[in-house]
Formats: structure tokens, C-alpha cells, sequence
């Protein structure tokens, strides 16, 4: 059996690159969101994303600021080091470290960082050399689906099954940023039903707001929830698909009212509570006389009417009684108690205590 406990009610926060390569506004992006964190009571990773630049891009490219992936990736470059000290801010706030690497070399570096939880980008869902190098980790992988065929996340499922890795799948529209005529949700409900024995979550990148979509996800059965995050300080534009700290504060609080609407597990029958058996009880007709009755009386149809209030110990309109014989004389317009009737009931069972303790006094 995988364990997948570390996917369920995990929210991951994606710093990417919007630390712009300086450490000093990665350690404040961590600790902004540490504390909103800690106030919603949440679990959280804070998720880096690894590339070994000298590799990743071919060197007759490095100098060509009109390719917009490539001279962010060069603007925003962090050092092993910093990246080591940027994942210890991280721990020590009570965030989970995760990251995404891009390249095998940081994969091998992710290792060397000690993080618990790695992710594949929806670019890399078909790169099977990286998949290898992320697999050999033996690490708890979230896999983001954005862009991909039903074989490609097939694939990639039977992959992971197959080596018993824990594997989240997050349903994710890669358009930055999303409206919200194209979130396409109900795609929830395709992950959980093709793929039963996984956890499904979001990666979502919509502005709108930040209740919506993760309170309809939650009641689909998403359960590992992604945004990307950043802080609007230093003159730096942030991104329209980015959250901010009081969004983020926001999102957590719509997951928490989210999760008490959704209540309990939907895979059996509820058990009410008492306060509401009590109400309804409250609301239930109850048994009356239509005339004086001797003991000894055979009960008929003809015998009875049904009225509000129920009252303690009556039979109601849920128990059937015609054809029982009456233990004491009642009459007119007298509730029939479960007492009055001469069967094994009356005197004790399950069924005279329900009746005897349900009412008005």
C-alpha cells in the first residue's frame, strides 16, 4: 500500500522565480507566507524551482533577451548556496521545502537539499529522461496536468504505480493567467474517477478571486491545492496569475469553510446528529385517538388520526399499529404511547427506548 498521506489538505505555495534572484526577497516571500501559514492553520510546502543553468540552456543562447523563458531564467538565477539557505528559512518557519526540478542535475540537487516532495511542471510530463532521474529518488512526486493527452497522464500514473511512488495528480489549465470560463473543473471529477487510487488536487492560475474555485474543487474531491505566490514590494510588476499574502489568507479561509460545508467522508451515509433528529422529531405527527378505547381493543385505521405535536413516548406516523392490542383503557383524543400497546415493545428493546426518549416532555 503507497503511502499518501503527505498530498491530503497540502497547499502548495509556488515561489518559482519571483525571489528575482535575490535572497533577501525569497527569505521575505517565505516568511510573508510562514505567517499566513501559521494563522489559517494549514499545511504548507513552499515550492522552489531548480534548474542547473549552465546546462539547461545551450550556451548559444544565453545571450538572447528576446527568448522571454530564457533571460528570466538568467535574471532571476540564485547559487547552490542560496538555495541552501532559502530552504532552511523555509524549514525553520514550518513550511515543507519542495521544488521543481527542471533538469537531472536538480534532481540530484533537490536530493542534496533534502526535500520530501518533488513536482513535475505540465511541461515535463512527458519527459521521460527526468521523470527517470525524479523517480530513482523514491520521492513523493505532484504531477500537474496542464497541456497533456489522457495517454500521456496514463503513462505517467502506471510509471509511478508500478515503482509503489506516491503520486498526486494536480488538474491544471496552463494558461497564466486563467479566466474562469476556462478553469475547466469538472476535470476533477475525470482524475478521480480514471485514476481512483490517487490523490487529485489543483494547480490553478485564475485572478478572480480566491474563494470560488478552491471551494468547488474541495466538494469535487480535490484535495492538494497549488498557487503561485509572490510580494508586491521593490517596484517589481507582479504577475496577474500570482497571489499575495492577503489573497493567500483569503484562499486558506475559503479551503476551511469549504471543508465544514463538505462535512464528513462522502463514500458512506451520514449519522445525524442529535440536535438534528431532535428538530426533525419535532415535525413528525403523532398517533391520537379518534375515541375511547377499553383495554383489550384490537386497533383499526378507523381507530386513529395523526397531529403535531409528537410527544414523549407516542407512537408516530413512522410505526405501524393497526392490528395491536391496547393495554389500559385511553381515551378520545389521547396520544397512543408505545406503553399502551400489549407487545414485547413496550416493555423494553432498542425500539421503546428511541420512542420513549423522542417528543415534547
Amino acid at each position: 500500500m503507497i503511502n499518501r498521506d503527505i498530498f491530503e489538505d497540502l497547499f502548495v505555495l509556488e515561489l518559482a522565480n519571483n525571489h528575482w534572484g535575490s535572497l533577501d526577497r525569497g527569505n521575505r516571500i517565505v516568511d510573508d507566507y510562514s505567517k499566513v501559514v501559521k494563522y489559517n492553520n494549514v499545511r504548507a510546502a513552499i515550492k522552489l524551482q531548480l534548474r542547473d543553468v549552465d546546462t539547461f540552456i545551450h550556451g548559444e543562447f544565453r545571450n538572447r533577451e528576446d527568448i522571454r523563458y530564457i533571460k528570466k531564467t538568467l535574471d532571476t538565477r540564485l547559487n547552490n548556496s542560496e538555495f541552501e539557505a532559502l530552504v532552511a528559512r523555509i524549514r525553520k518557519t514550518g513550511c515543507i521545502p519542495s521544488a521543481t526540478p527542471f533538469d537531472e542535475k536538480s534532481v540530484q540537487f533537490a536530493m542534496h537539499l533534502e526535500l520530501p516532495l518533488l513536482k513535475i511542471a505540465s511541461s515535463d510530463i512527458n519527459d521521460w529522461v527526468l521523470i527517470e532521474a525524479i523517480a530513482k529518488t523514491k520521492k513523493p512526486v505532484i504531477a500537474s496536468t496542464g497541456g497533456s493527452s489522457q495517454k500521456d497522464i496514463d503513462d505517467l500514473v502506471t510509471f509511478f504505480e508500478n515503482r509503489n511512488i506516491p503520486l498526486a495528480l494536480n488538474h491544471c489549465v496552463s494558461l497564466y493567467p486563467s479566466e474562469d470560463s476556462q478553469l475547466e473543473l469538472n476535470q476533477i471529477d475525470f482524475l478521480k474517477s480514471r485514476y481512483p487510487n490517487l490523490t487529485i488536487g489543483l494547480s490553478t492560475h485564475e485572478y478572480g478571486d480566491w474563494q470560488s474555485s478552491i471551494m468547488i474543487a474541495y466538494a469535487k474531491g480535490a484535495r492538494t491545492f497549488e498557487r503561485h505566490i509572490d510580494i508586491d514590494v521593490d517596484g517589481i510588476a507582479v504577475s496577474k496569475y500570482c497571489t499575495l499574502p492577503h489573497q493567500c489568507d483569503a484562499w486558506f479561509k475559503a479551503f476551511h469553510k469549504a471543508k465544514e460545508m463538505c462535512g464528513g467522508s462522502g463514500d458512506s451515509k451520514r449519522i445525524p446528529p442529535p440536535s438534528e433528529i431532535e428538530y426533525l422529531d419535532g415535525l413528525v405527527r403523532g398517533v391520537y385517538l379518534k375515541k375511547d378505547l377499553a383495554r383489550g381493543s384490537v386497533i383499526t385505521e378507523d381507530d386513529i388520526y395523526l397531529a403535531i405535536p409528537l410527544q414523549k413516548g407516542q407512537l408516530s406516523c413512522r410505526e405501524l399499529i393497526a392490528g395491536e392490542k391496547i393495554a389500559c383503557d385511553i381515551r378520545k383524543d389521547a396520544p397512543l404511547r408505545i406503553t399502551d400497546l400489549e407487545n414485547p415493545y413496550s416493555q423494553y428493546g432498542i425500539l421503546r427506548d428511541m420512542i420513549m426518549q423522542r417528543g415534547l416532555q
